[in-house]
C-alpha cells in the first residue's frame, strides 16, 4: 500500500552533493572514483591523472575536470594510455579544431593558458572515452 511506502521511505536522507575532489598532483583514476567532480590545479608542477584503460574500462565510468587555477602554473594531461579518446572540443572563438574528427587521441592536455572553469567531461563506452571540452581562451585545451 501507499502508507507501507511511505513509512519504509520516511526519515532517510540522501545527499545531492556531487563528489567533489581538488587534485594537484599525479593522481590514477579508478571506477570508484567515477561521478566525481575534480578541481584541477598545477602550482606543484607538471603531471598527468591516468585514465582506465582499454582492459580496465568499465562501461559508464565517467569524470568530469574543472581548471581550478586563473592560468595554471603548468600542463596538465588527462592520459588514457592508448589513443582511445574521441573529443568534441569548443572554445572562446567557437573553434572546434582542437576536436578529434573522427581520430582518436592519448591524452587530453591542459595548458597553462586555461582558465578557472574551463571544463572536460569523459565518459567510458565500449572501449573508449568520450569527451566534452569548453574553454575560454583559443588552444588551451589540446590533445596528443
Amino acid at each position: 500500500m501507499r502508507s507501507d511506502y511511505l513509512n519504509e521511505n520516511s526519515g532517510k536522507t540522501a545527499s545531492y552533493k556531487k563528489k567533489v575532489e581538488l587534485v594537484s598532483a599525479a593522481r590514477t583514476l579508478a571506477e570508484a572514483d567515477s561521478g566525481k567532480v575534480f578541481f584541477l590545479e598545477s602550482s606543484g608542477g607538471a603531471y598527468s591523472i591516468t585514465l582506465p584503460t582499454t582492459s580496465t574500462g568499465i562501461d559508464g565510468v565517467n569524470y568530469k575536470f574543472f581548471v581550478e587555477e586563473e592560468t595554471p602554473s603548468n600542463a596538465i594531461t588527462l592520459a588514457a594510455g592508448s589513443a582511445i579518446i574521441s573529443l568534441v572540443m569548443k572554445d572562446a572563438g567557437g573553434d572546434a579544431s582542437n576536436s578529434t574528427v573522427g581520430t582518436q587521441v592519448s591524452n587530453i592536455v591542459i595548458g597553462t593558458s586555461a582558465e578557472r572553469a574551463d571544463v572536460i567531461d569523459l565518459i567510458f563506452w565500449d572501449g573508449e572515452w568520450y569527451a566534452t571540452a569548453l574553454s575560454g581562451i583559443n588552444n588551451a585545451i589540446t590533445t596528443s
